[in-house]
């Protein structure tokens, strides 16, 4: 087996809905008052997560652990990225859909299952959780209110973003976030690039800032919302980002939002977590971000505990469609729960 160092917790996401209700009268649905805001961006609610920390950092040490026949472990610390080596060929592993996988025990960092793990690839609505860190590190105002325009609805390569928001709507930041986080919508990310000091160039930098920091070396980022198949990144890489945000109380409840109804002032929106195994409950998650895109398939990544005491990391690229994705998701969490701690 092998060690991706990492001191914290991870979570998954999927699909999403969303039912317009006519209302006439009605106001923001999230009113955030600044102590809000400071708690959450200042991780005041890390109590439900083991190891986090007050000032978010992720480690970029990665470290090979291999587990020998005879149950002896040889770690192989080193500054620089490593390669992980593929474990799902092993007998006594489950096969997977996806074209890259990763399973991480978020406690130990002992790496439990891995596919193409090294492999940079399109990763979809996955980028708005690198997003979601950018924002929260800037520690902008979240009560601020943001009017989407025509050209937060303008996609990558001339996709044209579906949504059920319009120009026009205006929401504060924590709604956005919200909206890009639980129900992935691709304006809300948009709109939060725009309106980020210096603009989306600067957002766009920023990102690509953070994942070289955190050592995410296969990531390059281009947007915010993942509409573009040259947002790539490996499953080693996700793992890192996943280990980092899941020590951001704002982004572990938001991504982590079963529903809500958004009240736009003269409709509701009802909305849905895009990620079934969130929405129908059963799994302890913490962080979840699911994805989609042609060029990328369905993609989840994820932070949950695994027998309420085991954390675990779940990354998920490129499985052929929804369904498949939450079978391995699945697949994966319950061959896991029964692996005993072995470091």
């Amino acid at each position: 087996m092998h060690v991706l160092s990492a001191s914290v917790l991870l979570s998954l996401s999927s699909l999403s809905s969303a039912e317009l209700v006519n209302n006439s009268t009605g106001q923001a649905a999230i009113s955030w008052s600044s102590e809000d805001v400071s708690q959450l961006l200042n991780n005041d609610s890390a109590s439900t997560i083991e190891n986090a920390v007050e000032t978010p950092q992720a480690t970029t040490t990665v470290t090979t652990t291999i587990r020998q026949s005879n149950g002896v472990v040889n770690q192989n610390p080193s500054s620089q990225s490593v390669r992980i080596l593929d474990t799902n060929s092993y007998s006594s592993q489950p096969s997977v859909n996806a074209r890259a996988a990763l399973v991480m025990d978020a406690q130990t960092g002992e790496v439990l299952y891995s596919k193409n793990t090294n492999t940079a690839l399109p990763i979809a609505s996955v980028t708005k959780l690198m997003t979601a860190v950018v924002i929260a590190d800037a520690k902008l105002n979240m009560s601020e209110n943001i009017t989407l325009q025509s050209i937060d609805f303008a996609g990558a390569g001339g996709k044209n973003s579906s949504s059920t928001l319009r120009a026009g709507d205006t929401l504060n930041r924590a709604e956005a976030l919200l909206f890009a986080l639980m129900k992935s919508e691709n304006p809300a990310a948009a709109a939060l690039a725009r309106t980020y000091p210096g603009g989306r160039t600067a957002f766009v930098h920023a990102m690509n800032a953070k994942a070289r920091s955190l050592g995410m070396s296969s990531s390059r980022f281009t947007e915010s919302s993942g509409l573009d198949p040259r947002n790539v990144a490996s499953a080693r890489d996700l793992g890192i980002l996943v280990s980092t945000a899941s020590q951001y109380g704002l982004i572990r409840q938001f991504s982590t939002t079963p529903s809500y109804d958004f009240n736009l002032g003269y409709r509701v929106l009802k909305s849905n977590n895009t990620n079934a195994l969130v929405r129908n409950g059963g799994w302890n998650i913490n962080i979840s971000k699911t994805g989609f895109i042609n060029e990328a398939g369905r993609c989840v990544v994820m932070h949950t505990t695994l027998n309420n005491s085991r954390p675990a990391v779940v990354v998920l690229l490129g499985a052929s469609n929804s369904q498949a994705r939450t079978n391995d998701a699945t697949r994966l969490m319950n061959w896991a729960s029964q692996l005993p701690k072995r470091i």
